[in-house]
């Protein structure tokens, strides 16, 4: 019996996961969605949409289209690219719609009856947040992509890909029908957590760790040591458990959209831009571990270690947080540690990477108008770099201040607790007590608090470097792992600053500076 109608469809998906003991879900869960995405022409780089979807006693639906995606703090405007919207009911007459605004649109039916809607959405930007359709490739964008109705995003979801002319299909989705690309999302935040990639795709040898499988695969990814690379892809995996100590889900895919910019974290996967011609020397290689790093310990910090506004999420207008400066700049400071621990990284090049962070927000002229938590709200308007716009610099970047915050952070709290306890310990409490223990986010408060009582007495000092512009004191805090910071300037060029050991350690800066470089 073949079964196709979305009725049969979530049918399938409810007994499947019944079975497997995945999920259970009731099956008087409405309304039901099913979208089916097919590309005839991908000379006009247009997605076709199909949504079928079970009203229940709704009889006025008002569906929108989000206004941007989870992991890009921007207001991404999808609905432009959103055309031909058509509504039918069940026995194919067509329903008025009315667009209430430029990315809300409402129509009229009959309760307990399914309505079909159809559009076009136009995918023609080559960026890691925006959908592109081309002659060899497709990469969907599911926030830009498939429609919500209001109020039901806590709905499951199916998806099939009805796209034949390519042979591959990389997503985070689990599929539930082998002879037809479906995938099943419990709710609508999984489904726009889950970008999919298609086309004539490479996937390279996997690799287990702590029995958890992870892959690789991508587009057009060139020549490169493909063994040595996921060698080195292992070592990051296995260094960034090492902090956690758990791992969150069955799989996880690096998904390699291409030769590009950016990368954007999801919670059993990546989509990152990937040129293999990247990695021709030492440099370029150890630049794609620190990147592919900072993606990888996303999946804890952020998606899960995550602040208390990032979940739920507010499709329509943005979800403004204080708290990206941990998310973002702490996750620069890891993804060092990360490759570091993992023998990625020598010392000396650990420490050319926080000098450029330090270099760069010390000759930022922001830094004495914009604090972390203002750049982190301000993020949706100045851009996560700063506004680095015309006339006078008021701004700052958290990729730059924030991981010369975390690791000054990291140095109190391992003196003040005679270095029994870390940055690390912090990090492993957000994750245990707040996303395993409670299933939400973390207030400003709570990570401060967290902090302090791991360190074990106030850190008033270091939490002015967060909300306020007060100068940091390098010298101090640095002097606690047994380093120093040398400042040399010639006339009106940028300083640059420099780190380097202290001779002539007592046993806390010594115990501090061995345990930070090697991991303990």
């Amino acid at each position: 019996m073949t079964c196709s109608s979305p009725k049969c469809i979530l049918l399938l998906v409810l007994i499947l996961f019944a079975r497997s003991g995945d999920l259970l879900f009731s099956q008087q869960v409405a309304p039901n969605f099913h979208y089916r995405v097919s590309i005839d022409d991908p000379q006009n780089q247009k997605i076709q949409v199909n949504l079928n979807v079970w009203v229940g006693e709704n009889d006025t639906v008002t569906l929108k289209m989000p206004n941007w995606m989870p992991g890009y703090y921007q207001l991404m405007n999808y609905s432009e690219q959103v055309s031909n919207v058509i509504a039918k009911g069940e026995d194919g007459t067509e329903i008025p719609i009315t667009e209430l605004n430029s990315n809300t649109w409402q129509l009229k039916s009959d309760k307990n009856s399914e309505i079909m809607l159809s559009y076009e959405v136009k995918a023609d930007k080559k960026f890691v947040a925006n959908s592109l359709v081309d002659s060899t490739h497709a990469y969907l964008i599911p926030a830009g992509l498939f429609m919500y109705l209001e109020g039901e995003i806590n709905r499951p979801v199916s998806v099939t890909v009805d796209v034949d002319r390519w042979a591959d299909v990389a997503t985070g989705l689990k599929q539930i029908s082998d002879d037809k690309r479906t995938y099943f999302a419990e709710d609508f935040d999984v489904l726009y957590d889950s970008p999919f990639l298609i086309g004539e795709l490479e996937e390279l040898p996997s690799f287990e760790v702590k029995g958890v499988k992870h892959r690789f695969i991508g587009y057009e990814m060139g020549e490169f040591d493909r063994v040595a690379f996921m060698q080195n892809l292992k070592k990051v995996v296995e260094s960034s458990v090492e902090i956690m100590r758990d791992i969150p889900f069955e799989e996880y895919t690096f998904i390699a959209i291409g030769p590009g910019r950016g990368g954007i974290e999801h919670l059993n996967n990546t989509t990152v831009s990937f040129d293999g011609k990247q990695m021709e020397d030492k440099e370029g290689v150890l630049r794609m571990m620190n990147f592919l790093a900072h993606e990888y310990f996303h999946h804890y910090n952020v998606k899960r270690i995550r602040p208390f506004e990032l979940g739920p999420f507010d499709y329509d207008k943005g979800t403004k947080t204080n708290l990206l400066w941990v998310s973002e700049g702490l996750s620069v400071y890891y993804e060092y540690l990360v490759t570091l621990r993992g023998g990625l990284m020598s010392e000396k090049e650990l420490f050319e990477n926080l000098e450029s962070n330090i270099n760069e927000f010390e000759n930022d002229p922001g830094k004495v108008h914009q604090s972390l938590v203002e750049a982190s709200f301000a993020t949706w308007g100045d851009g996560p770099f700063g506004t680095m716009a015309k006339g006078p610099d008021r701004s700052i970047s958290y990729y730059a201040k924030g991981p010369v915050v975390g690791m000054l952070l990291d140095f109190a709290i391992r003196n003040a607790s005679e270095n029994k306890l870390s940055l690390d310990d912090v990090m492993r409490r957000l994750y245990t007590h707040y996303y395993q223990n409670l299933g939400r986010g973390f207030t400003d408060a709570e990570f401060q608090q967290t902090c302090e009582e791991m360190a074990g007495i106030p850190l008033t000092e270091i939490f002015e470097y967060v909300y306020t512009t007060k100068e940091l004191d390098y010298d101090t805090f640095l002097g606690y792992a047994g380093l120093e910071i040398k400042e040399n300037k010639t006339g009106t060029e940028a300083a640059k600053f420099t780190i380097s050991r202290m001779n002539n350690l007592d046993s806390l800066q010594s115990s501090i500076q061995n345990s930070w470089l090697e991991g303990k």
